[in-house]
């Protein structure tokens, strides 16, 4: 037990700030321009889902969750950290899931109201994933490869895919559904903390936010 407490969370991220953001970067000098296509499928997504189409909504996003699976934690990251094999699997796993939500209908919102709360921070978060989180890095003054876009990085899949849920997703399923992708986040923003970047407090702010409104729509749902 003494020698488990004996660690840190430093001990557990095996690479260095400059070497986990030249694979990002890497990633974008690789698959340009695919981000096109995925920022068009993820504002796809969208509008299907703020149109009531959830099913297709919820279908869309799973081929970029099993290509960032591949592309990044089976290709590249396990080359950094032991456990990137076990989060690409989890990627796949959520690929399947939404492929299965899609087919089946299970806890779709068939009829979301634009005006209801958590319909607005869910539609807020996918925005933010899919318009914002690719701008933080050249707006900080790095290069625009190192951006983070939807569908070709891990951080901003995740977080536009928490966004859709929200508003094509009802109970018991929204938190199923949700759950990969919020462990994902909680890990990517302990990794960045650890590299002492800001933008550990991005995802926590965004794992924040929607956790109030998967409760709101829980309570919402209830009534």
């Amino acid at each position: 037990m003494n020698a488990w407490t004996s660690y840190r969370l430093q001990d557990f991220i095996p690479f260095t700030a400059e070497v986990y953001f030249r694979l990002l970067e890497r990633m974008g000098e690789t698959f340009w321009p695919l981000h096109l296509l995925t920022l068009g499928l993820g504002a796809a997504a969208l509008v299907l889902a703020l149109r009531h189409r959830p099913r297709l909504a919820c279908l869309l996003p799973a081929p970029l969750w099993a290509f960032v699976a591949f592309a990044f934690f089976f290709q590249r990251y396990a080359a950094l950290n032991w456990a990137g094999g076990y989060v690409g699997n989890a990627f796949i796993a959520q690929a399947v899931l939404l492929v299965v939500m899609a087919l089946t209908g299970w806890g779709m919102d068939k009829a979301p109201r634009s005006t209801s709360p958590p319909v607005i921070m869910g539609t807020a978060i996918a925005l933010f994933g899919l318009i914002v989180m690719p701008l933080i890095a050249p707006l900080s003054g790095d290069s625009w490869y190192q951006g983070e876009v939807f569908g070709i990085h891990a951080d901003p899949t995740a977080v536009t895919t928490l966004g859709l849920l929200l508003i094509m997703l009802r109970g018991f399923a929204l938190w199923i559904a949700a759950i990969i992708p919020t462990l994902w986040l909680v890990v990517s923003g302990l990794t960045l903390q650890v590299l002492d970047s800001t933008g550990a407090v991005v995802l926590f702010a965004v794992l924040a936010f929607a956790l109030v409104g998967g409760i709101w729509k829980s309570v919402e749902s209830q009534r």
